[in-house]
């Protein structure tokens, strides 16, 4: 009984000795390089990171600084954090501007300080900004306890990954931040920014319903179209078309924007000047222009 099985055997191994023997395909690759093909989008100028706070810190300017001396074009930097609720001392995947918190009454409060040093830095190196909207400010959220994580010590999705209580207010939030960016540095200037609704909502960076989300970004592009009609606005940044999950999400999410109701204006569709996502594991963020 075993002699067959063992013939069998050998048989697979030297089917598959053959095959690693076998010559690999040619593949034939011609460039011209004497012949324009169009312009080159410099898909490689677009930088990001976590903690917002140490665009202004010294080692922070100087790599600011080096990178947009690198780059012939101007460089696009992402950051996360720029309305979360916090006094501004960074940490590893933490930052905060404080843009809004509510007085003991419940009104709002607004303080630009933070934020403008992070802009302002910006500015003096010539980046453009990839302006992420989120996260949420912790008296908006549904479940601000608790809020400032600790990492690596516990999860990092906190109460600043949840839905506002109050998405009208929440679009407030958005107008007043857009409109402060537009008058301090111009209209020309920040309709040539990409402004974009949160971040990898397919996963616990949102803590609502693929819904809620569709919700989140009508209201916000709404907001900011209301400050800046120019802007170019799009998402959701989803994590890696790969996953199923992701794949699902961001189908369902271009299918909002095309054809259903717009649940900030009641119209349908949503604008989407771009529509964003991570490929992980290949770690590269890519952006995709609509027109």
């Amino acid at each position: 009984m075993r002699k067959p099985a063992l013939v069998f055997a050998l048989f697979l191994f030297a089917a598959a000795l053959c095959a690693g023997q076998r010559p690999a395909p040619s593949l034939n690759i011609q460039v011209h390089a004497d012949q324009p093909d169009g312009p080159l989008p410099p898909i490689w100028n677009y930088f990001g990171y976590d903690e917002p706070n140490y665009t202004y810190a010294p080692n922070g300017r100087k790599l600011l600084g080096e990178l947009a001396a690198l780059s012939p074009v101007p460089v696009r930097i992402r950051v996360h954090n720029l309305l979360t609720t916090g006094d501004g001392s960074p940490s590893l995947k933490w930052g905060s501007t404080n843009v809004y918190t509510e007085d003991a009454q419940g009104n709002p409060v607004y303080s630009w300080t933070i934020l403008d040093r992070i802009f302002d830095t910006y500015h003096e190196f010539r980046i453009k900004p990839l302006v992420q909207i989120g996260f949420m400010p912790e008296a908006l959220s549904t479940h601000p306890q608790p809020y400032r994580h600790n990492f690596p010590q516990g999860s990092i999705f906190t109460g600043w990954a949840y839905p506002p209580k109050d998405y009208q207010q929440w679009a407030d939030v958005v107008f007043h931040f857009a409109a402060h960016l537009r008058d301090r540095y111009g209209e020309a200037e920040t309709k040539t920014w990409l402004w974009e609704i949160w971040n990898e909502p397919d996963i616990d960076y949102w803590k609502g319903t693929p819904e809620e989300y569709f919700k989140l970004y009508d209201f916000s592009a709404a907001a900011i179209l209301r400050a800046l009609p120019s802007a170019s606005v799009g998402g959701p940044d989803t994590t890696g078309p790969a996953s199923p999950k992701a794949a699902d999400f961001l189908r369902k999410f271009l299918e909002h924007c095309a054809h259903q109701q717009n649940l900030a204006t009641g119209k349908i569709g949503s604008p989407l000047a771009f529509i964003s996502f991570h490929p992980w594991p290949n770690g590269f963020p890519w952006v995709f222009r609509a027109y």
